[in-house]
């Protein structure tokens, strides 16, 4: 065969395995961006219906405690910010949540102080409602930071990041809720076997607060001694011998 002949086909074979990854590339950079689009409305679906779910939780605990303006207003003005900002970017986007965030965990801080309030079914259920919407909105935050992860893992590795390059596929945002609520550590509460009680964090020592008990003795310390000589109370029988010897040492 020609050599010519045969250059041109091993130039025409590396060509086409050019050509035929580059477009496989560009497919999946649109795929993975496609993702990280729809992840977001997800995102941007549960965020609404969180606003939705405020102010009827605000009108409820404001039945309550009217006089708590200030932290209503807080709440009003958190949520209308972060409700409009829809053309805002994740990272713009997380932060108006971790406003609004604060605001409603001072919101429930008030609720806390009225029983009534709290032992009431609307406010439960509203309670409930938004705890599942928070639970919905942290799924679809993995979710969307697990396809932001393989987007930008993907423009920077060579050679995907050529195609890249040309074809202005860029870095997403992640979408980071900053909560200091959630990095809290927990709480546990215990009862031990000597009817020790206490609360402690996680990572830390128990704090024991003893039990009021009906003998007097507080849990962990020892009875006092019995007198010297013996047994000196009454028997069950109603022995009344002398000090120190027993019905069956009766003579």
């Amino acid at each position: 065969m020609d050599p010519v002949a045969v250059v041109l086909i091993v130039v025409l074979v590396v060509v086409v395995i050019v050509v035929g990854w580059a477009i496989a590339t560009y497919n999946g950079f649109v795929k993975l961006r496609n993702l990280v689009q729809e992840a977001w409305r997800q995102i941007d679906v549960e965020l609404h219906r969180r606003y939705d779910l405020i102010p009827n939780l605000i009108e409820t605990v404001k039945g309550y405690a009217a006089h708590e303006r200030a932290v209503f207003d807080e709440v009003t003005r958190a949520r209308a910010a972060a409700a409009n900002a829809g053309g805002a970017s994740p990272a713009q986007r997380a932060a108006q949540e971790d406003v609004l965030s604060g605001a409603i965990g001072r919101l429930f801080a008030v609720a806390e102080a009225y029983p009534q309030l709290r032992a009431q079914a609307g406010f439960a259920q509203l309670q409930d409602e938004l705890t599942n919407t928070e639970d919905r909105i942290a799924a679809g935050r993995r979710f969307y930071n697990a396809n932001v992860r393989d987007m930008n893992t993907k423009v920077e590795t060579f050679p995907p990041s050529i195609i890249a390059s040309m074809f202005n596929f860029s870095r997403a945002e992640y979408f980071e809720v900053n909560d200091p609520a959630v990095r809290a550590a927990p709480r546990v509460s215990f009862q031990d076997r000597g009817g020790n009680v206490g609360v402690y964090a996680q990572g830390q020592q128990p704090t024991r607060q003893p039990l009021p008990t009906d003998s007097g003795v507080q849990p962990g310390t020892q009875p006092p001694p019995p007198p010297a000589g013996g047994y000196q109370g009454p028997s069950a029988s109603g022995y009344q011998g002398p000090p120190g010897q027993q019905p069956w040492q009766q003579r």
